[in-house]
């Protein structure tokens, strides 16, 4: 079998996997829902997000391990993993093709020449990287005091200082001194940027990797987008009509990628992917590579015809951006081109094309990113209460620290209440999972905790039913509080609109109830009334004011003004001047002809009691006022953070 071939059916196969991955992450029983199906897989073989999650929090989740896999084979074989398992690298690779239909041998080599813009990915690698390490400098190693501190900056100004001068000359020399200098550089500012930051509020690391991550960013456009647009009519996978807060920008950056693709081929792996810079990185010392068995060469060019790298193989080529297509291998007239464990016979290119000067820029900026992102507030004192996290969710600043933005708890969240954030929480919250309960069936299902148990760096804990219900071993503890709901009286029914209204308090999931009513009798607007005459259960009125059927509803009562205040008794009918009532009234002298009476109306008027509510936002999701409901949930007394409590400094419950 042709290698190529080889490859192509490694690229389907690895597609078809990553859809079907794709497909089975949906709540159900059937065999194709989510049963045992390891969804995360091409998550956790990407090693830039085990990178990640391990520079933020210091700590290499269990499922990410399987990127050490990837990392071995890497180091040994070189980008295979763009060139044979990327589903985004498919599909890029894909769309070049179709761009290339049609073009001229000369054409097709054009579009395939390296470009100084594809070090812009090595730029962006480090920048996130930069974002991500913040909280190495807010909480370096050994600096649990002031003066440790101190002593840190001192040392950190003093080393880069004096190495600088001592071995100055000796560059000239021996220019490999430099990267020890340099070394020493990076780790004196370390050491002085974590004696002036330490423990900084405005410091910290955030995962912000899967912005441009292309696997993360992959499963959130086709969890979020494709899928729900493909399913809308059929409603195969899904019962309803799924729907996606922030979609359509979500949708525009996946058709922008594959459009640009279709004018420079694979251009989000050339210029863009930070995982690609990364596989570069770690493939630059790879045992076996792409390469020339002979120097001598009739540079017809045809390798690069078909190179899907940019990687120049009919000259020396740029090891870093071989992605192991092997076209090379399979066009080459002459069998010119192997796949070996020596380097190329005319030689190799090691340059990203980024400078020293460009490293420590982008480092910089990344670290400086955080800071900038959190100056105004938006992790400590002016945190915003609509931004409600998924049950199990961390502490906010844990929780930036290891969400990716992947978008699986949202695919499977069988009431379609998850959804990416914009910029409520902040720009560090982009695209993480936030509650809407106006949009989907329901609200969060108080039997459901599956969003845990497929979050792939556990920024959303995997709990148990018993944790999230406050039972057995976690009562102690209560139940988990997404937030708290609140009652808007200017739009409550009962309150401002005199209508009956129960729906919040008949769907509160808890028990006893965290909503619950106070009986209120009103007087209708059209009273009182004059006694004509009584025939039974029959009252006639003097004059024609009511309409047929209009308090009939059970939720209208008729009641005397005098005669001592004999109670109430419902009306079951009504017409234009009489209504006719459940039971014979007891006061038969409140009834007397030319008596005043009153029909009044029964408001079961809902209170929260904070103590009890979970946040659930079932309540929130079944009010019938329509656009901005009656009763609103809002992040305020979670319990995942105990500064968010009602009441500063305590928690109520």
């Amino acid at each position: 079998m042709r290698i190529v071939r080889a490859r192509q059916i490694s690229q389907l196969f690895f597609v078809l996997l990553f859809l079907w991955f794709c497909l089975v992450t949906t709540a159900g029983e059937a065999w194709w829902h989510l049963r045992g199906w390891p969804v995360n897989l091409f998550l956790q073989l990407d090693p830039l997000i085990a990178l990640g999650t391990m520079v933020t929090t210091r700590v290499l989740y269990a499922g990410l391990l399987w990127a050490l896999l990837t990392v071995v084979l890497t180091i040994l074989l070189g980008r295979f993993f763009c060139g044979w398992v990327c589903p985004f690298g498919t599909l890029q690779h894909f769309v070049g093709f179709l761009g290339s239909s049609g073009k001229t041998a000369a054409q097709k080599a054009a579009r395939n020449r390296h470009h100084g813009g594809q070090m812009i990915k090595y730029v962006l690698l480090v920048f996130l990287l930069g974002v991500a390490a913040g909280d190495l400098i807010a909480h370096p190693p050994g600096f649990a005091s002031e003066r440790q501190s101190l002593l840190g900056l001192l040392i950190g100004l003093c080393l880069p200082a004096g190495l600088w001068f001592g071995l100055r000359k000796a560059f000239q020399k021996e220019p490999r001194l430099q990267w020890f200098v340099w070394t020493a550089f990076f780790v004196g500012t370390w050491l002085v940027l974590g004696g002036l930051f330490s423990a900084h509020d405005l410091m910290g690391g955030s995962l912000q990797t899967g912005l441009l991550d292309p696997i993360p960013l992959l499963s959130r456009s086709v969890n979020l987008v494709v899928l729900p647009l493909l399913d809308g009519a059929s409603h195969q996978i899904s019962v309803s009509q799924r729907f996606t807060l922030g979609g359509s920008l979500i949708g525009m950056i996946l058709l922008a990628v594959v459009l640009v693709g279709i004018r420079m081929p694979r251009f989000y792996c050339r210029f863009v992917c930070p995982l690609g810079a990364l596989f570069a990185v770690l493939g630059r010392f790879a045992l076996w590579r792409v390469g020339r068995r002979e120097q001598e060469c009739k540079t017809c060019k045809t390798c690069e015809i078909h190179c899907e790298g940019a990687c120049e193989p009919s000259q020396m080529i740029r090891v870093r951006e071989c992605i192991l297509c092997m076209n090379c291998l399979d066009s080459c007239p002459q069998g010119n081109m192997g796949f070996r464990t020596v380097p190329s016979a005319s030689g190799e290119i090691d340059a990203t094309g980024v400078a020293r000067r460009g490293f420590v820029l982008s480092l910089f900026s990344g670290l400086a990113m955080v800071p900038l992102a959190r100056l105004g507030g938006a992790v400590g004192a002016n945190w915003s209460s609509r931004v409600i996290r998924p049950p199990g969710a961390l502490v906010e600043e844990d929780f930036l620290a290891r969400c990716i933005k992947c978008g699986q708890c949202m695919r499977i969240c069988p009431t379609n209440i998850i959804h990416p954030a914009g910029l409520e929480g902040g720009l560090e919250g982009l695209w993480s999972p936030t509650l809407n309960f106006r949009i989907g069936t329901s609200g969060c299902q108080y039997n459901c905790t599956v969003c845990g148990h497929v979050c792939p760096t556990a920024a959303i804990r995997a709990i148990t039913l018993d944790e999230k219900q406050g039972k057995n071993a976690f009562a102690f503890a209560g139940p988990i509080r997404l937030g708290t709901a609140f009652l808007d009286q200017g739009r409550c029914l009962p309150w401002a609109m005199d209508k009956p209204c129960i729906v919040c308090q008949e769907n509160c999931p808890v028990s006893p109830k965290a909503i619950f009513t106070r009986d209120t009798f009103l007087s209708v607007r059209e009273g009182p009334f004059s006694v004509k005459r009584v025939t039974g259960r029959t009252v006639e009125l003097e004059d024609k004011m009511l309409k047929p059927g209009a308090v009939a509803t059970g939720d209208y009562y008729f009641h005397t003004r005098n005669g001592g205040g004999a109670g109430r008794v419902k009306i079951t009918e009504n017409g234009e001047n009489h209504v006719v009532l459940a039971t014979l009234f007891p006061d038969s002298e409140g009834l007397a002809p030319g008596s005043a009476v009153d029909i009044e109306i029964l408001l079961r008027r809902p209170f929260v009691s904070p103590e009890k509510c979970i946040g659930c936002g079932i309540c929130e999701h079944e009010c019938p006022v329509s656009g901005k409901r009656a009763i609103r949930v809002t992040a305020e007394n979670e319990s995942r953070s105990t500064e968010h409590a009602l009441v500063a400094g305590a928690r109520v419950g």
